[in-house]
């Protein structure tokens, strides 16, 4: 594949891409992204040319407890921190600049403002410590940053050679008194749509984090495919939720979908539940995202909150349980729209809404993708058959640099890391992470069904199942249950949830043994741990005696049968 000529005097990013040849398909003809041009910046459409269709004195962004943001005033300070960055810290195109702290309007105006200066975002979680940030600096060759105060001392300590960290907010705030000498419109680097915007790592449970590298005309692809086809936001929606904006579902889902179509969105750091659920009123929220944990936590708190403003929920970055679903649309009168992204492809692509959105199931190809279930030599599978998720769109894997391309892309598919089941009627329904899938005696085990049927019971607040080894069965499950406040953690609660999963699913899949535990391993962006879990009892290889014994790291108790 051609590249464009690109803007960029550093070419570090472009010049660790992948071969072509290791590219996915890309589909970008004939679908909702068939008419971008060959020059494009994402910063200058999203704030730009969205006030030249929508008006410069809408809102754009709230803070949670300061004022708005209106679409004029986040140009201004958008276009001043880019004259920071160029005329002051020297960046040139295609340089990688880091953002780090929690969301907020001042760091949502940084992503704009480093992209319109035709620079690389390199986005990571407040939450990372030095040793991951120095990682991060260390594959993308960062040499500036841009961090908020209350998560600066980490930054610090990495001790990134070279690296050059200008602060905002608080007192100290030397990006804004550098803004302050600056003032006119900044005008956008003319970038290639195929020039490097982002560099997104993902949240590396596992080994080394890869660097996922994504162009101008992806971060547009999404908002103009989930967002547009399956989400429908309207300019006068508030978008909210727990995502951060160092992750790519709070990236797209509180800043480029809701300035792609002309909305707003509220900014802000989360302690809990309750204070979404008051946010949500105090804002009039029309549009949530978070992921199922979220929603299960906020059902136990919605007595009392109005959240009548609402009118799309968004559930991504873990399995949604059918009980969660049904739950919540009991609770609210809401569909749940579920849906599937990942990091390498940047969002959602697959996903169904309204009365197209149905229990248990993820949904349908978000339009400008396609999708199938194959086995692992490339091979498709038919309906009803469990096999490996099959994905290609107008976005794709792009590894910086990194021999894990040739595992994520195969014959021009990327290949998620989830075992699918495409039914029938065309609604793909997922089975498990592939890596995931527990074998007991020659039965395949799909841990998130065995949690579905496991939260359906009132006294299991969360639950995960995976895999122990054992010397007669080679694997048993084993279920990592937190329970609501006051069940106690007793042998007779573990037998009173065995009889509940074998009343609702075959004896082959129900858990050996429970694992009580105060709450479960996830990352920062909440996605839940299991090779923690199965490294915990990795060296247990029979069944749990009856009764309750320790089981240590999150001060719970075990129960076998």
């Amino acid at each position: 594949m051609e590249l464009s000529r690109s803007a960029h005097v550093d070419t570090f990013a472009r010049d660790h891409l992948p071969p072509p040849e290791q590219w996915p398909r890309l589909l970008l003809e004939g679908g909702p992204t068939a008419h971008y041009p060959e020059r494009l910046n994402c910063g200058f459409e999203l704030l730009d040319a969205g006030i030249a269709r929508f008006g410069a004195d809408r809102t754009a962004l709230h803070d949670a407890d300061g004022p708005r943001w209106t679409y004029r005033q986040l140009r201004a300070e958008v276009d001043r921190i880019a004259h920071v960055l160029t005329a002051e810290l020297g960046v040139a195109p295609g340089n990688r600049v880091l953002l780090r702290g929690s969301n907020s309007p001042r760091m949502a105006a940084c992503w704009l403002a480093v992209t319109k200066a035709g620079a690389v975002a390199v986005t990571v979680l407040a939450a990372q410590r030095r040793g991951e940030l120095r990682t991060v600096c260390e594959l993308a060759r960062v040499r500036h940053a841009l961090c908020d105060v209350s998560a600066l001392d980490e930054l610090v300590k990495a001790d990134v050679p070279g690296l050059r960290v200008t602060a905002f907010g608080g007192d100290d705030d030397e990006l804004g008194r550098l803004a302050a000498r600056h003032d006119g419109p900044y005008g956008a680097v003319d970038t290639a749509a195929d020039d490097v915007a982002l560099i997104a790592f993902t949240s590396g449970t596992t080994g080394r984090p890869k660097g996922c590298v994504h162009f101008h005309r992806d971060v547009l692809a999404v908002a103009d495919t989930f967002s547009a086809h399956v989400l429908r936001p309207e300019p006068e929606d508030v978008f909210a939720g727990s995502p951060p904006l160092g992750f790519t579902f709070g990236l797209g889902g509180l800043l480029v979908f809701p300035l792609r179509a002309g909305a707003s969105a509220l900014l802000a750091q989360w302690s809990g539940p309750e204070q979404m659920l008051e946010a949500v009123a105090r804002h009039r929220v029309t549009v949530l995202f978070t992921a199922p944990t979220g929603y299960r936590a906020m059902l136990e708190r919605l007595d009392g909150h109005d959240v009548s403003s609402l009118r799309r929920c968004v559930s991504a970055g873990e399995n949604l349980p059918e009980a969660t679903w049904r739950a919540w649309e009991r609770a609210t009168g809401l569909r749940l729209i579920n849906g599937i992204g990942a990091t390498e492809l940047l969002h959602i692509f697959i996903s169904a809404a309204d009365d197209d959105a149905r229990p248990g199931l993820t949904g349908v190809p978000v339009p400008g993708f396609e999708a199938r279930i194959q086995q692992p030599d490339g091979l498709p599978l038919p309906d009803g058959e469990p096999g490996l998720l099959a994905v290609r769109g107008p976005v794709g894997c792009r590894y910086l640099a990194d021999d894990r391309q040739r595992g994520y892309v195969q014959g021009g598919w990327n290949l998620t890391g989830d075992t699918y089941v495409r039914e029938p009627d065309g609604y793909f329904r997922f089975v498990a992470r592939a890596d995931d899938m527990i074998v007991s005696s020659g039965y395949n085990i799909a841990g998130p069904e065995v949690e579905d049927a496991l939260l359906r019971h009132p006294d299991v607040a969360e639950a995960a199942v995976v895999g122990r080894p054992d010397a007669r069965r080679g694997q048993i499950a084993v279920a990592h249950v937190v329970l609501r406040d006051g069940v106690p953690r007793t042998p007779e609660t573990a037998e009173e949830l065995g009889a509940f999963a074998r009343a609702e699913l075959a004896p082959y899949k129900c858990p050996r043994t429970f694992v009580f535990t105060a709450a479960l391993p996830r990352t920062p962006t909440g996605k839940l741990q299991r090779f923690r879990l199965r490294e915990a009892g990795a060296g247990d290889g029979a069944d749990a005696g009856a009764g309750a014994g320790g089981e240590g790291g999150g001060g719970g108790g075990e129960t076998g049968r």
